[in-house]
């Protein structure tokens, strides 16, 4: 894990279209953390500072998952009043992978942990959010992620945390059905319908 880390609802496309982004500035060293702060802070862009390091990083390697969940929702035709529940239970999630890995004060509702999750579960830039709908349209991975000519890191991630809880066992459904389409190849439509009963 790093010593510092940037975060927060920031798309860069957005950024790009001169678009009010908000990023965070994680470090152990608050006062350079600040000082990061206040010089990029500008007009299109504001920024604040934390020192949840590894929980900020933690947030943004699951809030990539959550967002290939939310795309393979999408591909399945669930509807808004779905994806608002996934979402909400997503948020849910995470606050308890954080708390055991990670047992800090924090607040979840902070924009470096669900407003970087809903941005990235929502917006037409999100690479993850897009492989999670070509999949749930009923594309390979493989073949999902040859057309996309792009990373979707909770590719990985879904790995990366899966393993990680192997040792913390924590209840998080949701990423573990990421998973199991990702790696073990479950039908999305079966495993959707599995998920549901834990929302």
């Amino acid at each position: 894990m790093c010593s510092s880390d940037l975060s927060g609802p920031c798309h860069a496309e957005e950024v790009a279209l001169e678009r009010l982004s908000f990023l965070t500035i994680a470090s152990k060293d608050t006062r350079k953390a600040e000082l990061l702060a206040e010089a990029i802070n500008s007009r299109i862009l504001k920024t604040r500072v934390s020192n949840d390091v590894v929980g900020i990083e933690l947030s943004a390697v699951l809030k990539n998952i959550y967002a290939i969940a939310a795309g393979i929702c999408q591909g399945l035709l669930y509807g808004d009043n779905f994806q608002a529940v996934l979402m909400s239970n997503c948020a849910k999630e995470m606050s308890r992978f954080l708390d055991s890995v990670v047992p800090v004060e924090r607040n979840i509702t902070d924009q470096h942990y669900l407003g970087d999750m809903l941005v990235t579960g929502y917006s037409q830039f999100s690479r993850n959010r897009t492989l999670g709908a070509m999949i749930g349209k009923g594309y390979s991975v493989k073949s999902a992620q040859l057309e996309m000519e792009m990373i979707a890191e909770g590719y990985y991630g879904a790995k990366c945390v899966h393993e990680m809880n192997e040792r913390f066992k924590v209840n998080i459904p949701i990423a573990e059905t990421v998973y199991q389409i990702l790696y073990e190849k479950e039908r999305p439509q079966k495993a959707i319908k599995k998920l549901i009963d834990f929302l």
